[in-house]
């Protein structure tokens, strides 16, 4: 069974820094690679929402609006992580960050979610 574990997430200021990290369990390397892996983050009060998405190779990636340019996805293979580093942060970044999990094409992870989800993992940032 395919599980998620998240970590890295915590209080940052406005501008700072911080690298979300999920580590994936329950398949083979060679599995790992065929899936798509994607971020999600929900604020209080609000949706869950799109973060970025990162292909089974590494070699495609997709953004939200709010975050390109400032957020970078990204995945090792052969130790099965995947990470989310995330820059020049801002207030409204503040919420609960998902890793998720899909065999499918990382467009797919865009909008129409995916099938494995992690716990999450607490990003707040201050003004």
């Amino acid at each position: 069974q395919v599980q998620l574990r998240e970590s890295g997430g915590g209080l940052a200021q406005a501008g700072g820094s911080l690298r979300l990290s999920c580590a994936a369990s329950g398949y083979s390397l060679s599995t790992f690679s065929n899936y798509a892996m994607g971020w999600y983050r929900q604020a209080p009060g609000k949706e869950r929402e799109f973060v970025a998405a990162v292909s089974g190779s590494g070699g495609t990636t997709f953004y939200s609006g709010s975050v390109e340019g400032r957020f970078t996805i990204s995945r090792d293979n052969a130790k099965k992580m995947a990470y989310l580093r995330m820059n020049s942060l801002k207030s409204e970044d503040t919420a609960v960050y998902y890793c998720a999990a899909d065999n499918t094409d990382a467009v797919v992870l865009v909008t129409a979610g995916a099938k494995y989800w992690g716990q999450g993992t607490q990003v707040t940032v201050s003004a």
